[in-house]
């Protein structure tokens, strides 16, 4: 196979991971709690970056099966046969994780053709293409890779820190390009910003309109997370994995076009 194309695969397969992981996680809180408004909205947002993916897998060609799966997986057929629209949030995200272990078992497979259309380019890093600060970007999209990868291994302390980290980061961004006076005119504190607790500058974002409450999800470990304390208190998986969901909220809410 093509060098170039098997790197290509390589690095949808890596995608197609990272969909699937934030998808049974999602599934799992909407299983919980299936007016959970969060994670409709959290499901929402996910539902987009599969739409993107399985978009530039099929090369934007509606025609292509995947194309056609990711569509079919929306639609509901009445007791006649006719589709109509209306499925529940956690049978959606089945249907999606579905399409995308169809599209993982295509690019694995040795003796076809993979999904990966012609036409397709490799997914460029986007996700943090809003942040302002341009050295920022390439720190904070490889914290990213790395607080899904110890989620994935049980880290979930490290998991939970970095997931935080990052979402401090993105939020401290965005109230230094809205400038200090614009913020102590919307109620901020004086003082330099680089001085505020992470609390603070979650508050002051949500009171300038830069994000709106999704943090309000965020675990009391989590508001905690740098400040030391003996005995150090202890993660759970769902603490880590509510950091991270709140963590794409939140960068949704800073980058409305994702």
């Amino acid at each position: 196979m093509d060098q170039t194309l098997q790197a290509h695969i390589e690095t949808y397969l890596a995608q197609l991971d990272s969909l699937i992981c934030r998808g049974r996680e999602l599934r799992g809180l909407l299983t919980a709690d299936p007016s959970d408004a969060f994670g409709v909205t959290a499901v929402r947002l996910w539902q987009q970056d599969v739409g993107v993916t399985v978009n530039e897998l099929s090369g934007g060609s509606k025609a292509h099966w995947l194309a056609r799966s990711f569509s079919q997986a929306f639609l509901v057929r009445a007791t006649d046969g006719a589709a109509v629209e209306g499925v529940a949030p956690a049978e959606i995200v089945t249907r999606l994780l579905s399409v995308l272990e169809q599209a993982v078992a295509s690019l694995t497979r040795k003796d076809a053709v993979p999904v990966l259309s012609t036409s397709a380019e490799p997914p460029a890093p986007r996700r943090f293409e809003f942040v302002h600060n341009a050295e920022l970007r390439p720190v904070l999209e490889q914290a990213y890779t790395e607080s899904r990868r110890a989620l994935e291994h049980g880290h979930f302390d490290l998991a939970l820190r970095t997931s935080c980290g990052i979402l401090e980061a993105i939020i401290t961004d965005a109230l230094e390009k809205k400038g200090l006076a614009a913020l102590i005119a919307s109620g901020a504190p004086a003082g330099n910003i680089s001085d505020w607790s992470f609390d603070t500058r979650i508050a002051v974002a949500e009171r300038a309109g830069l994000i709106r409450n999704g943090c309000a999800r965020l675990p009391a470990v989590a508001r905690t997370y740098r400040v030391e304390s003996e005995p150090a208190l202890p993660v759970s998986e769902r603490d880590a994995r509510l950091a991270g969901q709140v963590l794409n909220v939140i960068m949704r809410d800073l980058d409305p076009g994702r």
